[in-house]
């Protein structure tokens, strides 16, 4: 596995070691002693997700607050997306900035996506399924989002907006600068 962090700080892509012949593939999709020996993080994830989506679904870009923020491990098992991850660290030298990267099954990149930071994607294939690892339990009442298209986060998805099959709560989320606001 090779871990490489991205311009935001603690915010990881990783690349495992596959191992591919004429029956198949095999790779380590996580080992915590290699994870903290190329990061220097130490993660102890209590839960595993699984979001089955179709093309054009943007799910974010969402974060929990508090005692219940969580760092996540995001991967594509079946079909691509656009994963994407904002620094929402108050002080953070990389405060309001993106990180992207297409997660797809057949590259079998992860993105380490650091508490602190709102997660989104964008589903680029019917059927695509994603796993992600959380190092929190999920708590609704901790649960926020900002909104997709924020003005001032400059973010290009890649796609026309009315090709973007979003959620209600998705559609009402706040700018970053509301959400600062609130606080």
């Amino acid at each position: 596995m090779i871990a490489e962090e991205t311009h935001l700080k603690d915010c990881y892509l990783i690349k495992p070691k596959v191992f591919d012949d004429h029956r198949g593939y095999f790779f380590e999709s996580f080992n915590a002693n290699t994870f903290q020996e190329m990061t220097g993080l130490i993660i102890n994830f209590v839960q595993d997700n699984e979001s089955k989506s179709s093309k054009g679904v943007l799910r974010g870009l969402h974060f929990q607050i508090g005692n219940n923020a969580q760092s996540k491990l995001i991967r594509v098992v079946k079909g691509a997306v656009l994963d994407v991850c904002l620094d929402i660290r108050k002080g953070s030298p990389t405060f309001g900035q993106t990180f992207s990267v297409e997660l797809n099954e057949g590259n079998k990149k992860q993105l380490f996506v650091p508490k602190g930071f709102a997660h989104g994607f964008l589903v680029l294939k019917d059927d695509t399924i994603i796993n992600y690892k959380c190092d929190n339990f999920y708590d609704k009442d901790s649960e926020r989002s900002i909104l997709y298209n924020d003005k001032e986060l400059n973010f290009d998805w890649g796609v026309p907006e009315g090709d973007i099959i979003l959620s209600d709560k998705d559609k009402q989320a706040p700018t970053l600068a509301e959400y600062l606001n609130e606080k």
